[in-house]
């Protein structure tokens, strides 16, 4: 028999100006629910999230809560002005959590909340806000765009602390990776209706396929003119996903070939777009290094960009990636080696900080000046029919920006700066603030492009979709350079890991005494069990120390503002590393021993 619900809405109607963004919903949340919410820029996904906390009223409907249920709300942009410090933040609240708990948090998240809040960065806002919210003990925690801000390090340590969840959660997010791992069902806002279904994110593409399926035998029903006006976007999205489909075919043939022709060099088979120097490099690094004080941030970097290459720049915050990207646009110059940009080369940079444009605009005076047409790459376009391409509705035209939600107003940026003639594209975390309908487009988009792009991003899913090498960064100076995403990344620094695993036992095995008779199969003795039984749970401290000092060593700023401190944690991790290694061979040992 299935638990009682901890919160449900009955008929939840909400108005929003002359209409309803939603009427006429049922919901129900679970007390061990881990519901994905999906939606569309502009659907009501937070609006939703502030309706099931209670935050703002439904103008109909029913909420009912089981007495005694703890909500919890991260916001995707929480208010942080008035607060002196990130501490002061992480303690506020009409029910504050306790302190130890928050600080318990923090130091896993790697957060100084000693920091002042009018100048902590993105990434350390969001690390408080966590902190803020998973202290408080909730029996439901509702989560809007966790991962924005997140480097890997936190991402997956958050990952980890949903899957120990006991309670109930709700998450908006773009990470398909992220939503794949952790939800076990869907909640889908569509054209103000919402769908449940009992499948995690995984199974999210297949089940709208299917709704659009049987929503174009109905549209059949209909006359001309109403499919086209009514049912454009469900099958855009339904032929761009198939389309979709045979690009990434193309993107794995175009890694192997890469992988083939990927030498000490870096070299490929590529070139500009629109360039008339055909085959000619875009840009070559050769044994480029850079330094920060004495802190080494990128070494003996060799790679030659050639026409049609995607590149992924991937690593913790802090690794150096802004870094690289600046190296290779020419923006910062190496501390040795070169840097060669071809002489044609004509970038477009859109940036993550979405510094975008007057909120008194209108759409058509962004992207048109005004006008009905635009100049898309040389080729002019009606302005109603580009913004279809971009997954606006035309009627948006005269629709001013300030109205439009944060990730609408992504979108509408990247329709304004992909209109533009170029043959580089740099993306910096190009996908917070989109919703997976638009990061499909950007897919595709990406994959049409005729020229380079350099894309940072902590999206696994989207690296995996989107690029064709994938430049690794480990905090070291050293760089990792991949044909292929973001997971043939990870694979290649597992295996390497297990390769100096193996060398380390060789050498030890190699340079150790004698070793004494080994104890009989089966039985272990005392020192042996003991060891058996307490090395885990050291092992998981020992982890949980390294990812709390990466953390803090991710910090951009720490090697400038405490340099000994920085110092301090190198070799705390090294240490701690070592320490590890020789934790889990002696339990991997007596493993075998217990098995025998």
């Amino acid at each position: 028999m299935a638990a009682a619900p901890i919160l449900s809405w009955e008929s939840l109607g909400l108005q929003q100006g002359n209409g309803w963004l939603f009427r006429d919903l049922d919901m129900a949340i679970g007390p061990r629910d881990r519901l994905a919410l999906i939606g569309r820029n502009g659907a009501g996904k937070t609006t939703m999230l502030r309706l099931i906390a209670g935050e703002i009223e439904a103008d109909k409907g029913t909420r009912s809560v089981q007495p005694g249920t703890r909500i919890v709300m991260l916001e995707q942009d929480p208010f942080f002005t008035g607060y002196e410090t990130l501490l002061d933040f992480a303690l506020s609240g009409k029910d504050p959590p306790p302190r130890h708990e928050v600080e318990a948090i923090a130091g896993q998240l790697g957060i100084d909340l000693g920091r002042k809040a009018d100048s902590a960065s993105g990434g350390e806002r969001r690390r408080a806000a966590l902190a803020r919210a998973l202290a408080s003990e909730p029996d439901l925690l509702l989560l809007d765009e966790p991962t924005n801000h997140l480097d890997l390090a936190a991402i997956e340590w958050l990952e980890d602390w949903l899957g120990r969840y006991k309670g109930a959660f709700v998450v908006i997010s773009h990470d398909r990776t992220f939503l794949t791992r952790l939800t076990k069902a869907t909640l889908w806002i569509d054209r103000g209706s919402m769908r449940r279904k009992d499948i995690g994110f995984g199974g999210y593409d297949a089940w709208t396929e299917q709704v659009y399926a049987e929503e174009a035998r109905a549209a059949d029903k209909l006359d001309a003119k109403l499919k086209i006006e009514a049912h454009w976007l469900e099958r855009g999205v339904t032929a761009r996903r198939k389309r979709n489909q045979g690009r990434l075919a193309k993107l794995w043939e175009m890694r192997a070939t890469r992988a083939a022709m990927l030498g000490p060099q870096g070299t490929a088979k590529l070139g500009l777009a629109v360039d008339d120097a055909k085959s000619k490099a875009v840009i070559v690094a050769d044994k480029v290094a850079k330094s920060f004080g004495e802190r080494p941030i990128i070494k003996d970097f060799t790679l030659r960009i050639t026409r049609g290459d995607r590149i992924g720049i991937v690593g913790s915050n802090g690794a150096g990636k802004t870094t690289l990207l600046k190296l290779l646009t020419g923006e910062l110059a190496p501390d040795s080696g070169t840097i060669t940009l071809a002489k044609t080369l004509q970038g477009v940079l859109i940036d993550q900080q979405r510094s975008l444009m007057s909120p008194e605009k209108t759409v058509r005076q962004v992207l048109a000046e005004g006008g009905d047409w635009i100049d898309v790459r040389g080729v002019r376009k009606h302005i109603h029919g580009y913004l279809k391409d971009f997954l606006f509705d035309p009627g948006m035209v005269e629709a001013k920006i300030g109205t439009l939600s944060g990730g609408e107003r992504s979108r509408l940026l990247l329709a304004r700066e992909f209109a533009r003639l170029s043959n580089l594209l740099v993306l910096d975390e190009p996908t917070n603030d989109l919703d997976l309908e638009t990061l499909d487009l950007l897919q595709e988009v990406i994959a049409d492009y005729d020229g380079t792009v350099l894309i940072v991003s902590h999206d696994r899913d989207f690296l995996d979709r989107t690029v064709t090498i994938t430049l690794g960064l480990d905090g070291s100076g050293r760089v990792d350079i991949v044909a292929g995403g973001y997971a043939d990344w990870e694979k290649q620094r597992q295996e390497r890991t297990a390769s100096q695993a193996s060398v380390r036992v060789e050498r030890n095995r190699d340079t150790a005494a004698p070793p004494p008779a080994p104890a009989k199969k089966g039985k272990l003795t005392y020192k042996d069990q003991r060891d058996y039984d307490l090395l885990p749970g050291r092992i998981e401290e020992i982890a949980a120390q390294i990812v709390r000092d990466e953390a803090a060593l991710h910090d951009p700023a720490l090697y400038t503002r405490d340099p000994a401190k920085f110092a301090a944690l190198t070799k705390a991790i090294e240490a701690a590393r070592a320490e590890k290694d020789v934790a889990e061979e002696r339990w991997l040992e007596l493993a075998e021993l217990v098995e025998g």
